[in-house]
């Protein structure tokens, strides 16, 4: 699944993906805003680590779990 993060006062997004489904990144978020948690983590498909601080998020993203086609569609 591919997830975009945008944080305030910076011009470009953080854009990765995760093998997390949507339901689990959704109540990750969730659980970290309403405790007023100091950062959420996240890690992408290859092992890279994220760590973004709650205070400066703009917005988040969470794409389809579906692959992307290839090719052409008839």
């Amino acid at each position: 699944m591919e997830i975009r993060i945008g944080i305030i006062n910076t011009g470009r997004e953080l854009n990765f993906e995760t093998p997390a489904n949507v339901d689990e990144v959704r109540t990750q978020v969730s659980a970290a805003l309403e405790q007023n948690t100091a950062h959420v983590s996240f890690v992408d498909v290859k092992g890279n680590s994220y760590i973004v601080p709650t205070a400066n998020l703009a917005y988040i993203e969470l794409g389809t779990e579906e692959s992307r086609r290839v090719g052409f569609v008839a």
